[in-house]
């Protein structure tokens, strides 16, 4: 029986307040209007900007439905729609491409103006369409992949090819594409150069892809998490450091490993004593220091000005710099042409229901290997779940036939 036009009782993970858990609750998820699209989620990635989002480092407004790195079918579609069609699989869009703002008409700018960064919480029409008992429930980074079903306008969201895995390329939404276009759009890596990547979460990996992809015979990896390091090297990293086992500066550390020769350094933790670093670390002439972490909210930095008047380029980098939807079905179908492997940066699969041991298991990152999880809902859990046996990493999630367990590495404390 077709569900268009009608409203949708769902389950969705609702965040009610700040530095609260994720509560599954039944919401209803009203048709969509004009130019929005009703989506069938069929997997989320959740990544540290989801955690932002529960703690305000990232702006939001609660009630919520978090989430912001997903893939569904489209269920229905608002009057206007004309990119997508119910039946398309999609990829959903936290930075959207409306194709007609002053970032998507520039040839090199991809900040679009209808990115939510301000935690408004509802589509372009002015309103929410989550509801749950009787509140209204509002959206989250224009996506709100926390929820069996979802609303979003068109232009956040777009369709890629019908076979690519959801529990795979939901990532390719914005941790993936970030760190990735980081290295290929952003720093413009250059074949035979010398990377640094401070970060080896998921989104440093995804940095460490791009720079393998684009040439770099030196890619080194800093995390005060050694055990990130043998999953990193497997990335591309050719080496990797602890900046706790030096009593020097990490960018003197570097220049004397170097030669004073690295030519590019991407900070990805979001931490601001780290981007300083970072900036310090790269060539005072003609190196290049590129900011992929989010940055805390109203944070400032002070900064010696000689960093950049010696010729250093400091700059910033939203979603690698990708035009969304020009590009990420792009990257989806280079995902599946086999031109990288997304197996690098997701370290966990879940059924939709275990979302409190997500971000349980992502807020002790520090002590594993974990930064991306990808969260199926009842029909992919069970595909996932039947007759799979991934490979297991310390702190992962082993996937049988039988069960789901939590297998500790006797490497873990």
């Amino acid at each position: 029986m077709s569900t268009a036009g009608k409203v949708i009782k769902c389950k969705a993970a609702v965040l009610w307040g700040l530095n609260q858990p994720h509560s599954i609750e039944e919401i209803e998820v009203a048709p969509p209007k004009a130019y929005e699209v009703r989506i069938k989620m069929l997997a989320t990635g959740i990544c540290h900007t989801d955690y932002d989002g529960t703690t305000g480092t990232m702006p939001a407004r609660f009630p919520e439905v978090g989430g912001h790195e997903g893939c569904g079918v489209v269920e229905s579609i608002g009057e206007g729609v004309t990119s997508m069609k119910p039946g398309d699989k999609v990829i959903l869009l936290p930075v959207p491409q409306c194709g007609i703002c002053s970032s998507c008409m520039h040839p090199t700018s991809n900040f679009c103006e209808r990115i939510d960064i301000t935690g408004r919480g509802v589509l372009r029409e002015g309103t929410s369409r989550f509801t749950c008992k009787g509140k209204t429930v509002y959206n989250f980074m224009n996506s709100s992949t926390f929820s069996e079903y979802t609303v979003v306008d068109e232009v956040a969201a777009v369709k890629i090819d019908a076979a690519a895995p959801a529990e795979k390329v939901c990532v390719i939404g914005c941790g993936f594409s970030t760190g990735y276009g980081a290295a290929i759009n952003t720093g413009k890596v250059h074949p035979g150069s010398t990377c640094v990547v401070f970060g080896l979460g998921g989104v440093g990996l995804s940095v460490v892809i791009g720079c393998k992809a684009a040439g770099a015979s030196r890619i080194i990896g800093i995390d005060i998490n050694p055990r990130k390091f043998e999953r990193a090297k497997a990335a591309g990293a050719t080496e990797c450091i602890n900046p706790k086992d030096y009593t020097k500066p990490i960018s003197e550390v570097l220049k004397k490993m170097t030669n004073n020769s690295v030519d590019y350094t991407f900070e990805v933790t979001g931490n601001l004593d780290t981007m300083m670093d970072a900036l310090a670390s790269c060539h005072m002439n003609y190196g290049t220091s590129i900011i992929v972490g989010d940055p805390p909210a109203a944070a400032t930095i002070t900064f010696d000005p000689m960093l950049v008047f010696t010729g250093r380029t400091w700059k910033g980098c939203i979603l690698g710099g990708w035009k969304t939807r020009d590009d990420l079905p792009k990257l989806v179908s280079d995902f599946m042409a086999k031109k990288f492997d997304l197996d690098h940066i997701i370290t966990h699969v879940l059924p939709f229901d275990k979302i409190k041991d997500g971000f349980n298991l992502l807020h002790k990152g520090e002590r594993s290997p974990l930064d991306l999880l990808s969260l199926g809902w009842e029909e992919l859990a069970s595909q996932l779940l039947c007759g799979v046996k991934q490979q297991v990493l310390p702190g992962s999630l082993e996937l049988t036939s039988t069960k789901t367990k939590l297998r500790r590495s006797r490497h873990q404390p």
